[in-house]
């Protein structure tokens, strides 16, 4: 009965283990397949909307509670990843961590006010967020689901 028991602790131990070595939010997705977020631009071409799996290292995360985050690009910029319907949200702690990321990339005009609601969500000074002038463009992601490695 004792080895039965100590065996029952073992593999409990190792599910523990196993079940904070990866963390998923939204849908439950897997990171076969997935494609750098630095070759997004280039596969999406004149694209508008495309579905996509894609996997890259998070530079920041909404500070408020975790309803959006931005993810690096090769060339210095970042792509802001957001969640479906707000359905589900990051920690805010995982900058610097890799995440795959499945859903729909977009390119779109982004309003001022908008810019200036993410810019007060990172933690902005209110002379930064009053800098923010004009609308721009950018690519963005509505994931389903994400996993934080």
């Amino acid at each position: 009965m004792k080895k039965i028991v100590l065996l029952l602790i073992i593999l409990g131990s190792f599910s523990v283990v196993k079940a904070q070595s990866t963390n998923h939010f939204g849908k439950e997705i897997n990171d076969e397949m997935a494609i750098a977020a630095s070759s997004l631009p280039e596969k999406m071409k004149d694209k508008t909307e495309m579905d996509a799996k894609v996997s890259g290292m998070v530079e920041s995360v909404c500070q408020v509670k975790g309803c959006w985050m931005k993810v690096k690009m090769d060339n210095g910029e970042t792509m802001r990843v957001m969640f479906k319907d707000y359905a589900f949200f990051v920690p805010k702690d995982i900058a610097g961590k890799t995440v795959v990321f499945e859903g729909e990339a977009q390119k779109k005009m982004v309003p001022v006010e908008h810019l200036q609601h993410y810019a007060k969500d990172a933690g902005k000074s209110k002379e930064e967020i009053a800098k923010i002038t004009e609308p721009q463009e950018e690519l963005t992601f509505i994931a389903d689901g994400v996993i934080v490695k």
